[in-house]
């Protein structure tokens, strides 16, 4: 009942920006928590950055000072700006909610498809 379709990946030089979004859509009550997570090849999924319902926000020290988590609540997204890319950003980005369908009192994990953030030097 929810789906997550994400957009803004791509290849970018070193230094540069981008700004991935994450849309949720289908029939559901509420989100609670969003966030994004990265998954470079050989390596383990690593949690990027959260933000609660609140508006509360976490990160990854790797990204703190680099990255922003933000969410439209009207639009039920989540984005992430990405400010100061590195190669060692270049990842699949996967956005992940916190969110309880119509007609059940239960919240579920759902994830996005993953779009490719690709960083040259």
């Amino acid at each position: 009942q929810v789906q997550l379709v994400e957009s803004g990946g791509g290849l970018v030089q070193a230094g540069g920006s981008l700004r991935l979004s994450c849309a949720a859509s289908g029939t559901f009550r509420s989100i609670n928590v969003m966030g994004w997570y990265r998954q470079a090849p050989g390596k383990q999924r690593e949690l990027v950055a959260t933000i609660t319902s609140g508006g509360d926000t976490s990160y990854a020290d790797s990204v703190k000072g680099r990255f922003t988590i933000s969410r439209d609540n009207a639009k039920n997204t989540v984005y992430l700006q990405m400010n100061s890319l590195k190669p060692e950003d270049t990842s699949v980005y996967y956005c992940n909610v916190v969110a309880r369908p119509s007609g059940t009192p239960y919240y579920y994990k759902y994830w996005g498809q993953g779009a490719q953030v690709t960083v040259s030097s």
